[in-house]
């Protein structure tokens, strides 16, 4: 009988020690798991990501430049600058209206014009090749006309006319901006972008 105890006895033990292997234990990281000891769930709640605003599209001007590209017609294809009057004259078509349309608009405008009588199926694009200038007046170093860059904004125009005078307001400007829809003048900070046109000025500061 003593001899069979001791096997007895490690037989039950195995036993015991298989069924706690069988068991689930903690596991570190457990979301459920974290949130009983500490309260709270371990795990970051989803970050929601606003869509970028899409961004306007160009209306052309007065002192823009432009690259016309007719396909297949080198006599046509060149460079147009946007005269006072707000259009372009090329050859064939004459003048073709430009002041607030857009690169695409201008584009279907002249293949219209095109496939009146000249062009059996004309492919056109319109490019920018160089943008009307800005103004900066008032106190900075040097105001006057610049050419415009795009991506600019108040600070980067300051930059250009040769940075604040003494006497300057440093925190805002008066912006004036046109567009299709008509010119607006309004008061803006320095982080703010201007586009081709635009009129920014600097005003004095009260001492």
């Amino acid at each position: 009988m003593r001899d069979l105890r001791a096997p007895l006895v490690c037989l039950i033990a195995a036993l015991a020690l298989s069924g706690c292997m069988g068991r689930t234990s903690p596991v570190a990281g457990d979301p459920a798991l974290d949130s009983m000891a500490y309260g709270q769930p371990s795990f970051a709640a989803p970050v929601a990501y606003a869509e970028p605003a899409p961004r306007a599209a160009y209306n052309l001007g007065p002192g823009d430049k432009l690259r016309v590209v007719v396909y297949g017609q080198e006599g046509l294809t060149n460079s147009y600058a946007i005269d006072a009057a707000g259009a372009i004259t090329m050859p064939l078509i004459g003048s073709v209206p430009a002041r607030g349309r857009t690169p695409a608009g201008l584009a279907a405008e002249i293949t219209a014009r095109l496939r009146n009588g000249f062009i059996r199926e004309p492919s056109v694009a319109v490019e920018i090749e160089s943008y009307r200038p800005f103004f900066i007046l008032g106190e900075v170093a040097a105001p006057g006309q610049y050419p415009y860059v795009p991506n600019m904004t108040v600070e980067s125009a300051v930059a250009i006319a040769g940075g604040f005078s003494p006497r300057a307001r440093r925190d805002e400007v008066t912006l004036t901006h046109t567009d299709a829809s008509g010119a607006g003048r309004f008061v803006a900070p320095l982080g703010t972008p201007i586009g081709p046109g635009d009129t920014v000025f600097v005003g004095e500061r009260w001492f």
